[in-house]
């Protein structure tokens, strides 16, 4: 989600050393490589679809998997962000390894926040974003612009682990934001207003939270549609093909909304909707190919990987699965 600042920490402490002893209880075998087989990188999933956590989809109904359901503090750690929560996982990067520079282009991350709670760290690992580089300590809480350029790098030789929520947030917990600081304020620094609130682990506190259960459209609405497409022109470095991406967006919401009027999302419109878009696709594709976004990526990749996937859900429920995000 892009946000105003590289970083904002939000006015919560946890326990973290708690929150460590709650997963190391859980032992070794729960962890999982890194989708993506990344150097370094594993993962452990508390909330996947149907909390089930060899499910790595997008799309569905997001639920605590056993993992989760074994860690109570960490269960009111999630309770304690007011939001509705989607696919969450603790993060692990081993000593001498590094999460590689990138900007998150998938559509699951478009309308959501990543909320990092650490859980173990060493201060010299640092987190980079857009340029701007900060430690996360131990039970403190971070959002972060993941629409820009950042990466991880972790020297020591220890583990770095890190509680990592995707959320759309919700009232209360785009309030708390209100609250935090932004990544240029000493987290010593004074702050009018800053009042970090302990979370420290109570067996009466609440421990329940709203899970994801709607997140990836059968069919793009128009206003979505719209929204996305004007979105990426606007983050479009200034070049001379812009006006014309901007036309043909323009006829393809035009297009779109007739189609929409005509059949909702209903599974006998999908094909006509699916050939308009990739009608659109085509026209674009060498147009675009030159425009550059202002996060350094290539403008007509990200639409292809945010929009187009998604714009349409596929007929194979795997693939639709799949085309959400890239992990």
């Amino acid at each position: 989600m892009k946000l105003q600042v590289p970083f904002i920490q939000l006015p919560l402490l946890f326990d973290g050393a708690a929150l460590a002893q709650e997963i190391e209880a859980l032992g070794e075998s729960v962890w999982k490589p890194h989708p993506q087989g990344f150097a370094g990188n594993s993962m452990l999933p508390l909330l996947a679809v149907n909390g089930d956590p060899d499910n790595e989809a997008f799309s569905g109904q997001m639920r605590p998997t056993p993992h989760l359901q074994r860690c109570p503090y960490m269960q009111q750690t999630l309770a304690s962000f007011g939001a509705t929560i989607g696919r969450t996982r603790l993060m692990r990067l081993a000593g001498q390894a590094e999460v590689a520079r990138h900007a998150d282009q998938g559509y699951y991350w478009a309308e959501r926040v990543r909320v990092h709670v650490p859980l173990v760290t060493q201060p010299t690992v640092a987190f980079e974003c857009d340029g701007h580089t900060i430690h996360m300590a131990a039970g403190e809480c971070w959002i972060f612009d993941t629409w820009r350029q950042h990466r991880v790098l972790n020297d020591a030789v220890q583990s770095r682990i890190h509680l990592v929520c995707d959320t759309v947030g919700g009232g209360a917990f785009w309030d708390m934001v209100t609250h935090g600081r932004a990544h240029d304020a000493p987290h010593d620094a004074p702050h009018d207003g800053w009042m970090p609130k302990r979370i420290v682990p109570d067996a009466s506190a609440p421990r329940e939270f709203a899970c994801e259960s709607v997140n990836v459209p059968a069919v793009m609405s128009p206003w979505e549609l719209s929204q996305h497409l004007s979105f990426l022109i606007a983050e479009a470095l200034p070049h001379p093909q812009l006006a014309f991406l901007q036309q043909r967006a323009g006829q393809l919401i035009r297009q779109w909304k007739g189609l929409w009027a005509q059949y909702g999302d209903a599974a006998e419109g999908r094909a006509k909707f699916r050939a308009a878009f990739d009608a659109f696709a085509v026209s674009v594709r060498g147009p675009g190919q030159g425009v550059i976004l202002r996060n350094e990526m290539p403008w007509f990749q990200v639409m292809m990987v945010m929009i187009s996937r998604v714009a349409v859900a596929p007929a194979d429920a795997r693939a639709a699965a799949r085309a959400v995000g890239e992990y």
